[in-house]
C-alpha cells in the first residue's frame, strides 16, 4: 500500500515548512529511517525521514522557496509492484482535528474505514517490545513519524488510540528530528567589486525577528539590575574542581553552572516568578525548567535544564556542554529545546558587562548574565577589590509585578553570594 508523506509539524508553532533538498530521487529505494528531505521550520533546519520501507515514487513539491502547509502532500512512497498511476493524488491534505459535536467532513474520508476505539494490531516496536495500537493510531504514528513504541496507551489494557498520537504530536515527541545549524551571514562573504550581498532570510531568522518584535511590542518589559559578589563562589568552584580532577571525577564547574543553580532556587523559593501570562488565565509552573540560550550557526537556541532546581551542580554542568553542543551540532531533538519557564543569558564570556536581553514568550522572564570582573567597591569602610558580577532581569508586568521580581532577584543574589546553599 503507498504511504502519502505530508509536510509535518515538526515543532508544536509550525504552520509550513520549506523544502530545502531532497536527498532522494524518484524511483529510487529506500529504507525505514532513510533521510528524504531537509525542511526548513520556523526553529530550524530538519531531517524528514522514511516512515517506511518502498521507493520513492513521486515527489510532489520540488524543493525551492516557496512554503507549504503543514498536512500538505509532498511525496509518495510506493510497495514493490505499485505503480505511481495507481495512486490517488488528489487528497492532498490529512484531516483536521475536528471540534467537539462537529460532524467529519469530505476530507476524513479516506480514514473511514479505521475507528480508534476498534481493532487491534500487535507488532514489534522499535525497541522490540511488543506493541498494541488501534489501525489507525499506528497509521497518524507514521504519518507524524512518531516512535509509537515510546507512546503510552490510554484504551483498554494499554492500547495506543488516535487520542495517544495527537497528544504525542502536540507534545513536540516526532522521532528522529535533529535541529541543523545553518552557515551564518557572516560566513558568506561579499565577491570583489561588490558593494553588499543580499542574503534570502531563513525560516528560523524569520521567526527569532517576528517572535522578539512581538515581544519587545506587546510584553510591557521592566528591568532590574543587582550587583553580586562572586567572591566565595569562585573559592568554591576552584576547590570543586580541584578535588574534582584528584579524584577522577568527570565534570569542571563554570560560574553559569552556579548561576543556573542560583536561578532555579530562587524561583522554587519566590514561585510567583514561575509562570506565564497567558491571556485569560495565569500560567503556574511547578517544575522548574530553565532555558539556556545557546548560539549556533543559524541563531540562538534555548535547550533546557529540567528541574534544575533537584539537580546536582556536576549534573547541571555536564547536561549544559552536552546540550551545547548538541545544538551546535545540529543534534538537539524537540523535547529538549521546546518549553521552560526561564530563561538565563549569559554574555559574560564575550566581556559584556551588562545588558537587558528581551523576554522568550511565553515566559515571564530572562536573567542576563554579565562578565565576571575585579572592582573597586567599599566594604566595612575600606575600598577594596572584589569579584563582581551585574546581572539584570527582564520581566514581564502583566505576570510579574516589581515586589515579585526585586524578591526573585535579592533570593538569587543571596545563593550567589553564599553559595554553600547551593550544596544543601
Amino acid at each position: 500500500m503507498s504511504v502519502k508523506i505530508l509536510m509535518p509539524a515538526l515543532s508544536p508553532t509550525m504552520t509550513e515548512g520549506k523544502i530545502v533538498n531532497w536527498l532522494k530521487k524518484e524511483g529510487e529505494e529506500v529504507r525505514s529511517g532513510d533521510v528524504l528531505a531537509e525542511i526548513e521550520t520556523d526553529k530550524a533546519t530538519m531531517e524528514l525521514e522514511s516512515p517506511e520501507d518502498g521507493t520513492l515514487g513521486k515527489i510532489i513539491i520540488q524543493a525551492s522557496s516557496d512554503m507549504i502547509k503543514v498536512n500538505e502532500l509532498i511525496a509518495v512512497l510506493l510497495e514493490d509492484g505499485e505503480k505511481i498511476e495507481d495512486v490517488d493524488l488528489k487528497a492532498e491534505k490529512a484531516p483536521a482535528k475536528a471540534a467537539k459535536d462537529e460532524p467529519k467532513d469530505d476530507s476524513d474520508e479516506e480514514y473511514d474505514s479505521y475507528d480508534e476505539d476498534e481493532g487491534e494490531e500487535e507488532f514489534e516496536a522499535e525497541n522490540g517490545e511488543r506493541v498494541f495500537a488501534s489501525p489507525l493510531a499506528r497509521r497518524l504514528a507514521k504519518e507524524a513519524n512518531l516512535d509509537i513504541g515510546s507512546i503510552k496507551g490510554t484504551g483498554s489494557n494499554g492500547r495506543i488510540v488516535k487520542a495517544d498520537i495527537e497528544k504525542a504530536i502536540s507534545a513536540g515527541s516526532s522521532k528522529n528530528v535533529a535541529v541543523k545549524s545553518k552557515d551564518t551571514y557572516s560566513q558568506l562573504p561579499v565577491a570583489d567589486g561588490e558593494a553588499y550581498k543580499d542574503v534570502p532570510l531563513s525560516t528560523m531568522r524569520k521567526v527569532i525577528a517576528d517572535r522578539l518584535t512581538e515581544s519587545k511590542q506587546n510584553i510591557p518589559h521592566f528591568y532590574l539590575t543587582i550587583d553580586c559578589e562572586l567572591e566565595a563562589l569562585s573559592k568554591m568552584r576552584e576547590e570543586l574542581n580541584a578535588k574534582a580532577e584528584t579524584m577522577g571525577l568527570n565534570y569542571k564547574l563554570t560560574i553559569n553552572d552556579f548561576v543556573i543553580k542560583a536561578v532555579a532556587i530562587a524561583m522554587r523559593r519566590v514561585p510567583g516568578i514561575n509562570v506565564s501570562w497567558m491571556g485569560d488565565a495565569m500560567r503556574i509552573y511547578n517544575n522548574v525548567d530553565i532555558s539556556v540560550a545557546v548560539s549556533t550557526p543559524g541563531g540562538l537556541i534555548t535547550p533546557i535544564i529540567k528541574n534544575a532546581d533537584r539537580r546536582r551542580l556536576p549534573d547541571i554542568s555536564r547536561s549544559v556542554k552536552t546540550l551545547a553542543a548538541k545544538a551546535r551540532e545540529g543534534k538537539l531533538m524537540p523535547e529538549e529545546y521546546q518549553g521552560g519557564s526561564f530563561t538565563i543569558s549569559n554574555l559574560g564570556m564575550y566581556g559584556v558587562k551588562d545588558f537587558a536581553a528581551i523576554i522568550n514568550p511565553p515566559q515571564s522572564a530572562i536573567l542576563a548574565v554579565g562578565a565576571s570582573e575585579q572592582r573597586l567597591v567599599v566594604k566595612d569602610g575600606s575600598i577594596t577589590i572584589v569579584k563582581m558580577m551585574t546581572c539584570t532581569l527582564s520581566v514581564d508586568h502583566r505576570a510579574v509585578d516589581g515586589a515579585v521580581g526585586a524578591e526573585f532577584l535579592a533570593k538569587f543574589k543571596e545563593v550567589i553570594e553564599e553559595p554553600l546553599m547551593m550544596l544543601l
